[in-house]
């Protein structure tokens, strides 16, 4: 079964969170921390936890300092971003830093329950609605929206269902085409839009409406482009 450590320094949270996991995933081993150092301390001593769940107010650690500091020392450690926090900089500066999810706390359960399967299932979890807001403050580097013109009629194909969570053995399938021939047009897709990674690929195609818009949530395999399978 799985093993899962939360960091969060409200037990009542804590507790709420525990309670609900281990009645939707029974069996689940779970571990609790309160603060960066323990989170730190517990994570090392058990090389088995699937996944960490992050608070970004911990008292010992402020906003990303704690993802960062973490991947930094634990890199094996796949962490999901549990906050309060919803500002689309901080999902997207998390994404960068290597979180594999970004769950609001308002989150309702059925859906959380709903996320940290996808997590595991090694997918990554974005609510789309985050994704929708407008940045307050846009970086030098993306005051540009990416031009998605360069891409050929099946890469856009490809990249449609990229949005939609599929992998590349799926997409395949779907377009009646090689596999190997799937990651050919991702790396196009990637090369082309100047981005590194399908949450960017993806973000630039809903900035121009080519990928689905509606309220579900996006989910990603998480792993490298040659394990997309």
């Amino acid at each position: 079964m799985h093993t899962l450590l939360i960091a969060d320094d409200h037990p009542m949270f804590r507790e709420a969170m525990a309670d609900a996991i281990a009645a939707a995933l029974p069996g689940t081993t779970i571990l609790q921390a309160a603060t960066l150092a323990q989170t730190l301390q517990d994570a090392a001593a058990h090389e088995e936890i699937d996944l960490l769940l992050l608070d970004l107010s911990l008292p010992d650690s402020a906003g990303l300092d704690g993802l960062a500091r973490l991947r930094e020392q634990l890199p094996w450690l796949p962490v999901a971003i549990i906050s309060a926090e919803q500002a689309r900089e901080t999902v997207l500066e998390a994404l960068n830093l290597g979180a594999v999810g970004y769950i609001p706390k308002s989150t309702p359960r059925q859906e959380l329950l709903a996320a940290l399967q996808q997590v595991l299932e090694g997918r990554v979890y974005l609510p789309a609605g985050l994704l929708r807001r407008p940045s307050l403050a846009p970086r030098p580097e993306a005051t540009e929206t990416p031009d998605l013109t360069p891409l050929t009629a099946k890469q856009r194909e490809v990249l449609v269902r990229m949005s939609q969570g599929k992998s590349n053995k799926h997409i395949a399938r779907e377009l009646m085409i090689a596999e190997t021939t799937v990651k050919t047009h991702v790396s196009a897709i990637f090369g082309k839009l100047g981005v590194s990674s399908r949450v960017q690929a993806i973000l630039a195609a809903r900035e121009q409406h080519l990928a689905p818009s509606d309220e579900s949530p996006v989910r990603l395999d998480s792993r490298p482009l040659e394990q997309a399978e």
